[in-house]
């Protein structure tokens, strides 16, 4: 045996130590063999709880994809994945807390966010929009002063809502709900002018909705929103885990047949989202 192939054997078993002493969310995984995810039940069609009772949707898929990616980074036989049912509000804090190991809704990743968690590539880039019954003249948000508009509290979009109105002197009150049922709920019996959240989320909404309403959204988005996964803080290995395989879905071209099952009927990626997925398809 010759000494540069003596060196790589060295070098294998090296690499092999590093991993079996790997610490964090990564070494978790490899003593317990599980993998817990958060999900949203009523966040229609990235995170749902489907008629079997197990959680669907797009966010949904690439957490599957995520945990069967570090099943095999990891060289594991078997990995169990466990889906933790969680609340717009909780959310964050849970991944905060080592709760779930990694959150997979509608998370729109901010600076402010990223001082309690850390979060993955970006999975999709949405804007803020405002739900309005379809017999409404309103077509802008200017067109809201002395209106109301409900939005969900804790969320992005009820902070970036209050700046905009309050930065273009938009008298319109803001009615806080704690989820999107409720705030459509407003919406249909005439308590709320609009109800706010992201576009493609109220799209959803609305498709799933048991009320018989007609709806419209705005002809304009008043925000930007970079969804991403939620991460605990810190653990610079499991990130690239994640964004391994997150990575190989944009360059391979794979996340063309999970956009198109859960949102293919509402057209093709915008030309930003076209723009994140190859940006994002980073080299292995």
């Amino acid at each position: 045996m010759n000494v540069r192939a003596l060196f790589l054997i060295v070098l294998t078993f090296a690499f092999a130590a590093q991993a079996a002493e790997q610490g964090g969310t990564l070494g978790k995984i490899r003593k317990t063999g599980v993998i817990t995810m958060g999900y949203i039940e009523g966040a229609t069609p990235f995170s749902f709880r489907g008629e079997a009772g197990q959680p669907q949707g797009y966010s949904v898929d690439l957490c599957r994809e995520v945990a069967s990616g570090i099943r095999a980074q990891l060289g594991l036989k078997n990995l169990e994945t466990r889906w933790v049912a969680l609340t717009i509000q909780n959310r964050l804090e849970a991944v905060k807390k080592k709760q779930v190991d990694i959150e997979c809704s509608t998370t729109t990743w901010t600076l402010t966010r990223q001082a309690d968690v850390d979060f993955s590539l970006i999975t999709f880039v949405d804007g803020g929009s405002i739900l309005v019954r379809a017999d409404t003249e309103a077509g802008r948000i200017s067109d809201f002063g002395g209106k109301r508009i409900a939005v969900i509290t804790g969320t992005t979009t009820d902070k970036v809502l209050r700046a905009t109105l309050a930065r273009r002197s938009i008298k319109a009150e803001v009615v806080n709900v704690t989820t999107r049922e409720a705030g459509l709920k407003l919406l249909e019996s005439g308590k709320v002018d609009g109800f706010a959240s992201d576009r493609i989320v109220l799209i959803g909404v609305v498709l799933t909705a048991q009320g018989k309403g007609a709806y419209k959204l705005l002809d304009e988005d008043f925000s930007i929103e970079p969804y991403a996964l939620a991460i605990p803080r810190g653990d610079a290995d499991f990130r690239l885990a994640v964004n391994r395989v997150l990575a190989r879905l944009y360059r391979s071209g794979d996340i063309d047949k999970i956009y198109s099952q859960w949102l293919g009927k509402l057209g093709p990626p915008s030309l930003l989202l076209s723009a994140a997925f190859f940006v994002q398809g980073i080299p292995e």
